[in-house]
């Protein structure tokens, strides 16, 4: 897996100050997308063991609430995701939460046998950016189509409309 950048502390992508993974990589290609950068599967870094365990310390940081994936699309590149997961929550729980946003709609996701991988984050912000449907006002979305889902043990439930606490 590749990746573009780490940047923290970051507030836009989920509640609190969190570190976001942007990794390279998407089949979406939404007209309107703020980071068509990040569409090649081979632009940006390797996403090796030197920047897995500079994210962590980060991570690890008292003010930081958790880590953020975003892309590019993380579901494009499913595997490494899922190894990345299954490190953090070794490492650190439930003490720090995980956000993912996909081009995927929750649907498209259960379809595709990813259970494991929502299974290991608190919060996905699902389906394509529509840029006829952007809307600034929304929290954390970028257009109105976009879902927030709170993942719970055993389901999900769609969590868009609530006024979150930022």
């Amino acid at each position: 897996m590749r990746f573009h950048r780490i940047t923290y502390p970051d507030v836009n992508n989920g509640i609190g100050c969190r570190v976001t993974l942007w990794v390279s990589g998407c089949t979406h290609h939404c007209k309107g997308c703020h980071n068509k950068e990040t569409w090649s599967f081979n632009t940006g870094r390797v996403f090796n063991d030197e920047y897995k365990n500079k994210l962590f310390e980060i991570v690890s940081l008292p003010y930081i609430k958790g880590l953020t994936l975003s892309g590019g699309d993380p579901l494009c590149s499913p595997n490494e995701i899922l190894g990345l997961l299954k490190e953090y929550r070794l490492r650190f729980g439930n003490e720090k939460d995980v956000w993912l946003y996909t081009g995927f709609t929750m649907d498209e996701i259960l379809a595709n046998g990813w259970q494991d991988i929502i299974s290991m984050v608190d919060y996905v912000v699902d389906g394509r950016f529509d840029k006829n449907l952007r809307d600034v006002t929304l929290p954390f979305r970028g257009s109105s189509n976009h879902q927030v889902y709170r993942i719970l043990d055993g389901g999900y439930i769609n969590v868009s409309d609530v006024l979150f606490d930022t």
